[in-house]
């Protein structure tokens, strides 16, 4: 009995990982999309204003729409439970920073309003949020 090798198939030694690109791709392309949408926060219309360099540190964030509803975080809240939410900082009060962000529609009085309720209950680093004016084009000579 004479022995056979049979010689029809050979081991393919390569994978086509083309597909996988492509879906690669287009998750990157779907993500890069919907990033700006995903981003959290409440809808607030910033005055513009030349400020110094931000310097970002994490704190809690008050922010006011136009209609003068207050939001801690991204929870919508009376005034008055303004110092129960901020209790959990209350032990860095002279470190953290409080970020009040309003819309620019808000009068000055109420922001003024929010501002005393924020120091009465002893946070001494209280910013105020507002979006950098767009740079002109330089003008062509």
């Amino acid at each position: 009995m004479a022995h056979a090798r049979r010689r029809g198939y050979s081991a393919m030694a390569s994978i086509n990982i083309t597909s996988l690109v492509d879906v690669t791709m287009c998750m990157l392309i779907i993500f890069m999309l919907t990033a700006p949408y995903i981003q959290g926060g409440v809808e607030v219309n910033l005055p513009e204003t030349e400020t110094r360099e931000v310097v970002v540190k994490e704190g809690p964030v008050i922010s006011v729409t136009a209609t003068r509803q207050v939001f801690f975080q991204e929870q919508a809240v009376p005034i008055e439970d303004l110092p129960g939410l901020l209790a959990p900082w209350s032990d860095q009060k002279g470190q953290v920073p409080v970020y009040l962000r309003c819309d620019e529609e808000v009068p000055y009085g109420f922001v003024l309003k929010l501002m005393a309720a924020v120091e009465r209950e002893g946070f001494v680093n209280l910013s105020l949020v507002a979006d950098q004016p767009v740079a002109p084009p330089p003008a062509k000579r």
